[in-house]
């Protein structure tokens, strides 16, 4: 919950991740709060105060995950607004050509996302797409898998083009960056 309030504040797209892993944790420990206590939030350097607050963003987080129906697989309705909200700004963004080299660097990686799009499924979102990417990738390397020098070429760049993201969605959200037409 502490890293995840920092995250959303300075770089959406690792606060994004981070709370794909969450679920994650959430369905390793089988939506079980009496484990996740003891094993997650008990050991955690907080006070009293702290842990009952991250105690109870567990909580809701497993009574979301039912309701939601995404108890084995799926992503809570609050990170698909993540994406759809990510979708809108890069759509604006690209449109705006307010910044060539995000523009570069998103059509210097789309030929990679095309290819990604022909492995999965067809109707995600080229911001979507990244980010399972990404997402793949790290589980990948939690596991210790090999992971090809082509792929992770491809890797590095879809990190360049997504650090790119993020910073501009941040100067966007906090007004630093207007995209309205002149």
């Amino acid at each position: 919950m502490f890293i995840a309030h920092k995250l959303k504040k300075e770089n959406i797209c690792e606060y994004l991740l981070y709370m794909w892993q969450v679920e994650d944790l959430i369905r390793a420990f089988r939506l079980d709060m009496d484990l996740i206590n003891e094993r997650i939030i008990a050991s955690y350097p907080v006070s009293e105060a702290e842990r009952k607050s991250l105690y109870d963003w567990y909580e809701s987080l497993i009574e979301m995950m039912r309701l939601e129906n995404v108890q084995t697989e799926g992503h809570l309705q609050l990170n698909k607004n993540i994406i759809q909200e990510l979708d809108e700004f890069h759509a604006l963004f690209i449109r705006s050509g307010k910044d060539a080299g995000y523009n570069a660097k998103f059509y210097h990686v789309l030929p990679s996302i095309t290819q990604l799009r022909k492995q999965s499924d067809a109707n995600l979102s080229d911001i979507e797409l990244c980010f399972n990417f990404q997402y793949g990738i790290m589980a990948l390397r939690l596991k210790k898998t090999a992971i090809s020098p082509e792929t992770l070429q491809v890797q590095t760049e879809i990190s360049k083009f997504m650090v790119l993201l993020a910073k501009n969605y941040q100067l966007y959200k906090s007004g630093e960056l207007d995209l309205e037409e002149q």
